[in-house]
């Protein structure tokens, strides 16, 4: 970790400098209070609609690449016969608490016990809505490798993940399956790290490019917007498909998460290829709508003649063909079920909650 150019004496560090206009410094950052008791439309009236993939998945894709949204950033990728899962999460709560903190709102569309046979884990950075304990508990009673950023791979073995299964990758180093044609690389992000108050940019955050013989695939993880897709691009590219957060942004915090009219920056930086948005649907990590970022992304995108993928949770899409993009997740906006405010008095934070939550 020390050895790394990111490592900036007591944690790592973003190397690129934050562009002009990401980050509002009029925006007020909000409290742990208003975060937890915001009224409004940050969860739907009710559960999304969702399909049971383990019919498809049966199934060997016919393009060779198939990509099943799980809900956040957990994306069952189909590449080259093998299976690859991004930063699972099935826990309820992004919280070190299981009373406070982020409540799941959206059921993961299957068991962790049924998924098939995985090949590869794929966690991008340790926050808690991506690296989840209770996730990582399950999966360690599996024989599947991981691949993560430096310095992750502590809190994997110290969850039961055995040493010899962890790969850790600082920016631009690449694993290679074993027995396999298939590579995972570390690119750059703009973000930050820690699960806890004295822990902040302990270990590293990575997007991660997932590579064939025959298709590449883009995973954004966590991050803001940076001139430096244009070098993962030309280092790492061409792209068959860009999966890149949209949701949990806030003008406050605008170089440290994309939000769907930066995606689209970066997509178009990474070569405009195939856009599949995660990091929404699950966790109300923001103050904004919970289906503003897709609503956003519905609306920019044909004018930007962006082909956009926007399935239902469970259903799994082929970049390599054509998918109706349709707004079904409206069918859910009930306004009598939107959450009332509550006293933030009410609330007891627990002592190592950090701030922002990714």
């Amino acid at each position: 970790m020390k050895s790394s150019r990111l490592w900036a004496g007591e944690g790592f560090r973003n190397i690129h400098s934050v562009l002009p206009g990401l980050r509002d410094p009029a925006a007020k950052m909000p409290s742990l209070p208003d975060f937890l008791c915001a009224d409004g439309r940050r969860v739907p009236g009710r559960p999304l609609p969702s399909v049971n993939p383990l019919g498809p998945w049966a199934r060997t894709p016919g393009s060779g690449l198939r990509a099943t949204w799980l809900g956040h950033s957990t994306v069952m990728v189909e590449i080259a016969g093998r299976r690859i899962l991004t930063d699972p999460v099935w826990g309820p709560r992004a919280s070190p608490s299981t009373l406070v903190g982020p409540k799941r709102f959206q059921p993961v569309p299957v068991a962790m016990k049924a998924l098939p046979a995985l090949d590869l884990i794929v966690v991008s950075h340790d926050h808690y809505d991506h690296l989840d304990y209770p996730t990582i508990r399950e999966l360690a009673k599996l024989d599947t490798p991981f691949v993560t950023s430096l310095g992750v791979g502590a809190h994997l073995e110290a969850w039961g993940i055995k040493s010899q299964r962890i790969n850790e990758l600082d920016w631009w180093e690449t694993y290679t399956l074993p027995g396999a044609e298939l590579s995972v690389t570390a690119a750059p992000s703009q973000h930050f790290s820690g699960r806890g108050l004295h822990d902040r940019n302990a270990t590293l955050w990575s997007s991660m490019v997932i590579r064939s013989p025959r298709h590449t695939v883009f995973f954004s993880g966590d991050t803001g917007l940076t001139t430096e897709y244009t070098a993962i691009r030309e280092r790492l590219g061409p792209f068959d498909l860009a999966m890149l957060e949209v949701g949990a942004y806030h003008p406050a915090w605008g170089d440290i998460h994309l939000g769907p009219d930066h995606a689209l920056e970066a997509l178009a930086l990474l070569g405009a290829p195939t856009f599949l948005p995660v990091h929404w649907g699950t966790f109300a990590l923001a103050m904004h709508d919970w289906d503003q970022p897709v609503e956003a992304l519905l609306a920019a995108a044909p004018k930007q003649h962006v082909r956009l993928l926007l399935p239902r949770l469970g259903e799994p899409v082929e970049p390599a063909h054509d998918h109706e993009v349709a707004p079904w997740w409206r069918e859910v906006d009930l306004p009598q079920h939107r959450q009332p405010a509550a006293e933030p008095t009410a609330i007891t934070l627990p002592k190592a909650m950090p701030w922002p939550f990714d």
